[in-house]
């Protein structure tokens, strides 16, 4: 099929409404069906490189739709690719299905109140087995979805079957790729498949998150270290025979207020946080032999981060040397910076403006204002410096509802603070990130309010909105395919003579942690 070109602007405006309703309608006949596969991926609730069931779920629908599957990918279990179509361009679509520890919830319950869960999986054992091979991994089977990754893997799921319905239908070349993609909390799996090639021959590639509002953002993310640090000391009795102990939880602890006082002495966009994963033991009267802390360092740029965790490697060295014990150091992951494509972002705008406010019932903002008077009093202050963020002046209409719309962001540049891998896949290929509201404004990521409301008809209209987009997105680029020559120009030009950093340690797997 040949992009169709009128001869006034009217008659492309033409064309593209009809491509909208064609695209819109292949993803709205089949709602139930997605929003029954984005449930199922919300109560599997499966943490990073253990996305067993929720991976297969993904694969096994894409393979009923014609596309060719490669599994267990970079040497995670969960990861694939789904391909239809051939030739270029190759746009890939970045899916995610992983969960968040300590976050199961009931879903629609505006109360903190855990989901009793139960498991049908031929993988039930893992979490017994994962704890006795590696009691200090912090994995758990109390997890849920905070960050709406089960709303992302089938959005994007949506997305791809309704574009490979539209280019069969109309005879359309390229190739179109979904990513399954796990383990981006905390392991930062993307970059793993980054490393390996598999992004290599991908022209562009296309995600969406939940967020506050509606916006393709040209902004950028913080690069990201994960690392582990293990003091091995001397056990003791603690009464009797103290001089004899060297402790390795007093190593861990001096290290965490070595890293505090360094805070006043990096820079401001940087941060640093840190969890001890291992006391060594409830026995106060025993010396503690071993102990871990889980570091993460975050800086806007790769170079940044890694003058920071050399700084935080030598205070943990500090740490051992004053106590008598020794550190490894073990770094278990790695984001790089988002770099985003105007292009992308502005023909994704385009078709925001073009399909206007997701609309919703009064049922449905009764639901959100029930689930917003919940939120804490923090979080209530937030609301209007949220608000601004996103909206600009029109932040007070943007606050009419408990949910944020009718209007679209105003803001569309912004330096974000959290990290993603997406950032290490946006360095070799043109990356577009879309952003789609799925729960009450001011409803914080990794929260269990965000858990609760993500089985919502709010959460899969959200959800069928990104596809919507991010479809119609690629139809533009698979019709035109010099597009995707201008997106390759403009990341050359925004890199400037750099490459990318691959902020991975050469030996590194991926691994349960």
């Amino acid at each position: 099929m040949k992009k169709k070109v009128g001869n006034s602007m009217g008659q492309e405006e033409k064309y593209m409404d009809e491509y909208i309703k064609e695209i819109s309608e292949k993803i709205e006949d089949k709602k139930e069906y997605y929003a029954k596969i984005s449930d199922k991926i919300w109560e599997y609730a499966e943490p990073r490189f253990q996305e067993y069931k929720s991976s297969e779920l993904l694969q096994q629908t894409l393979k009923k739709e014609g596309f060719s599957i490669k599994s267990n990918l970079a040497g995670e279990e969960t990861a694939f690719i789904a391909e239809y179509g051939s030739g270029k361009p190759v746009i890939g679509f970045l899916g995610e299905f992983d969960a968040l520890p300590g976050l199961s919830q009931k879903a629609d319950t505006t109360e903190r109140i855990p989901e009793e869960k139960t498991s049908d999986s031929k993988y039930e054992s893992v979490p017994e087995r994962e704890k006795k091979q590696n009691p200090g991994s912090g994995y758990t089977d109390n997890c849920g979805h905070g960050c709406g990754h089960q709303l992302i893997g089938t959005g994007t799921l949506a997305a791809v079957i309704a574009l490979k319905d539209f280019m069969k239908a109309h005879n359309l070349k390229g190739t179109i790729r979904y990513y399954g993609c796990p383990a981006e909390e905390n392991a930062g799996g993307k970059a793993f498949l980054v490393r390996d090639g598999y992004f290599n021959d991908c022209d562009l590639a296309l995600c969406w998150h939940p967020e506050q509002g509606r916006r393709a953002c040209y902004g950028s993310t913080k690069a990201n270290f994960r690392v582990f640090f293990t003091f091995y000391g001397t056990p003791a009795h603690a009464s009797m025979c103290p001089e004899l102990g060297r402790s390795a939880l007093d190593a861990v602890e001096l290290m965490d207020v070595g890293v505090n006082y360094m805070r006043e002495h990096m820079i401001d966009e940087a941060r640093i946080h840190y969890a001890i994963t291992d006391t060594g033991g409830d026995a106060p009267n025993v010396v503690q032999s071993r102990a871990q802390v889980l570091y993460a360092i975050r800086a806007p740029k790769i170079t940044q981060v890694k003058e920071l965790y050399n700084r935080v490697c030598n205070i943990a060295k500090g740490a051992a040397l004053m106590t008598e014990t020794t550190v490894e150091i073990r770094q278990v992951a790695a984001y790089s910076n988002l770099i985003s494509s105007k292009i992308l972002a502005d023909h994704m705008n385009t078709y925001l403006e073009k399909l206007g406010p997701i609309p919703y019932t009064e049922q449905e903002y009764a639901y959100a204002q029930k689930f917003q008077q919940s939120l804490s009093d923090q979080d209530k202050n937030q609301l209007p410096t949220i608000a601004r963020d996103y909206f600009g002046p029109k932040a007070p209409e943007a606050m009419k509802t408990p949910i944020f719309e009718p209007i679209a962001c105003q803001n569309l540049y912004s330096d974000l603070k959290y990290s993603t891998d997406v950032g290490d896949v946006s360095w070799i290929v043109p990356t577009v990130h879309l952003n789609i509201p799925t729960f009450a404004a001011g409803t914080a990521l990794h929260s269990w309010q965000a858990v609760a409301q993500g089985k919502s008809s709010i959460a899969h209209k959200g959800m069928l909105y990104a596809a919507k987009i991010m479809a119609l997105t690629a139809l533009d680029f698979l019709q035109n395919p010099e597009l995707a020559n201008q997106a390759r120009k403009e990341l050359t030009e925004t890199l400037n003579g750099e490459t990318y950093p691959n902020p991975l340690p050469k030996d590194l797997k991926p691994e349960i942690w």
